[in-house]
């Protein structure tokens, strides 16, 4: 079981996820690959190892003397390599006559690890028979290399071009027999599960070692590479497949699948991919093509001719549109593939750099609005306290003035009603009579007289009636000094000793 779709590429089994720094989300999918079983099981981890390796294959195409290093993956099969080979140098696989295959590759449904090839190196030659017999005849004449020619040299395809079946036609129907599911279900409904399709389809083809494409609508993968903080952006590469292409195979498995590409698009790239062979893939891509990049770009996508593809575009985020950088077709090597997406960098790297500055600069002007709207909102609580509190203390005031007023209303009424419930006050010739002579706290004297026979409240209520009420104040005799509202109210005058005349003072109870 494959767990792929990491953010980070692969990760090993005992990888701690918090060391990957995932974000919240993530889409993952389970790839099982099918490797051919072992022929005997004795040599079970020697054959499993050898699926794992890579074979450096060094082709010389014999007619133009020209040398090919191509990197095949250990369970890739001998006619993989026949049909790459025909993608290079335009041999179809019925007319390739080789030399160099070791005798145990007697079945082009082999796989390389089970061919007996020399590893890491082996060297094979290929050129083209002109005719069965003729390539019969060169295979007697050989004797120290195995000479293999495919299955598919038979009598049917002697006159085919007598027919007008061109090389191509016969290529193309043999490789689709050859497959076993399309890389995406057509008209898919789902752009995500359609790229789980592409991603599986894409591993079982050309082997693990591949871009890492992103799981999701188009829109999604903008979102990823565009739609956040500058520092964090990515250019969006867009790969195109074409199952019917001539270059689809040899772009995937040597171009795309080149470990630097691989690592290169991983680091700075969010790679998301649709396949175009069938035709409501294709006029579905157009239209979001056209939706999102415009009518001249969709344009020229729907120009193109099948043997050009694959074709990967490079995009570029922008304030206000989305940017093709580059459209590159599958006509190309690695050098030059590696050699363009490098010079799209450069470019995203510059824009990079002017919107850091920007959103930096717009991050530092918020920050000093953030900050002076801060302030203001203080200054504005600070005057909101200051006059609510300001508010409250006259709002105290006011309620100490109206209690205080209505105390003194309540005093005034209760000495005007002592006033007046006073007994009339005597005259001096009246007998007996007690004359009192009363100090107020600020040196001003009450005087009256009073019957001996007066009870000792009436002099209480009296002294109220002027303002001092008996609760508040003490009155004290000097001579001896006493407090007299600390006797019995209810005695006369004449039983406290305050006859025939007196003089007391008033004083504030503490």
């Amino acid at each position: 079981m494959l767990l792929k779709g990491w953010k980070t590429g692969d990760v090993e089994d005992s990888t701690v996820l918090k060391s990957l720094h995932l974000p919240k989300n993530n889409s993952l999918y389970v790839l099982t690959p099918d490797l051919p079983p072992p022929s005997s099981s004795s040599n079970v981890g020697a054959l499993q190892e050898s699926l794992n390796q890579n074979f450096m294959l060094i082709i010389t195409h014999r007619e133009v003397q020209r040398e090919y290093n191509l990197n095949f993956s250990g369970s890739s099969t001998i006619q993989e390599v026949k049909r790459n080979v025909y993608d290079l140098t335009s041999i179809p696989v019925r007319h390739q006559l080789w030399e160099g295959w070791p005798t145990s590759a007697t079945d082009d449904s082999m796989c390389l690890a089970e061919s007996g090839l020399s590893y890491p190196c082996h060297r094979l030659t290929v050129g083209r028979r002109s005719s069965p017999t003729q390539t019969r005849e060169q295979s007697e004449e050989q004797s120290t290399d195995v000479h293999m020619v495919s299955d598919s040299d038979g009598d049917d395809f002697e006159d085919a071009p007598e027919f007008g079946v061109d090389d191509g036609e016969v290529f193309g129907m043999a490789s689709s027999a050859l497959r076993k599911s399309p890389m995406m279900p057509e008209n898919a409904e789902n752009e995500g599960d359609a790229l789980l399709q592409f991603t599986a389809e894409f591993s079982s083809r050309y082997g693990d070692c591949h871009p890492v494409f992103f799981i999701g609508s188009l829109e999604a993968a903008f979102q990823e590479a565009f739609y956040v903080k500058a520092r964090d952006r990515k250019l969006l590469a867009i790969y195109l497949h074409h199952d019917e292409s001539v270059l689809t195979n040899v772009f995937c498995s040597q171009m795309l699948c080149a470990e630097s590409i691989v690592s290169y698009l991983s680091q700075n790239f969010i790679t998301w991919a649709w396949d175009l062979t069938k035709d409501a893939n294709r006029a579905r891509f157009l239209t979001m093509c056209n939706r999102h990049f415009g009518s001249v770009v969709a344009q020229t996508i729907r120009t193109q001719k099948t043997d050009q593809f694959p074709l990967f575009l490079i995009i570029m985020g922008k304030r206000s549109s989305n940017e093709v950088l580059n459209v590159i077709q599958g006509n190309t090597t690695v050098d030059e593939l590696m050699m363009r997406l490098m010079a799209a960098m450069e470019i995203f790297t510059a824009q990079q750099q002017e919107d850091i500055k920007d959103e930096d600069e717009r991050e530092a002007r918020e920050n000093v609005k953030r900050e002076q709207d801060e302030a203001y909102r203080l200054s504005l609580e600070a005057d909101r306290a200051k006059r609510e509190a300001h508010e409250r203390e006259m709002a105290e005031q006011v309620r100490l003035e109206q209690i205080r007023k209505e105390q003194e209303e309540e005093r005034e009424a209760i000495r005007l009603s002592l006033e007046q419930a006073l007994p009339p006050e005597p005259k001096e010739d009246a007998e007996p009579v007690s004359k009192l002579r009363i100090r107020t706290p600020s040196g001003e004297f009450l005087e009256r007289r009073f019957l001996a026979s007066n009870k000792l409240q009436i002099v209480f209520d009296f002294v109220a009636s002027k303002g001092f009420p008996w609760d508040e104040f003490k009155l004290l005799s000097t001579f001896p000094r006493r407090d007299i509202t600390q006797l019995d109210p209810n005695k006369s005058l004449l039983e406290v000793k305050l006859f025939p005349q007196e003089t007391l003072f008033l004083e504030a109870k503490e």
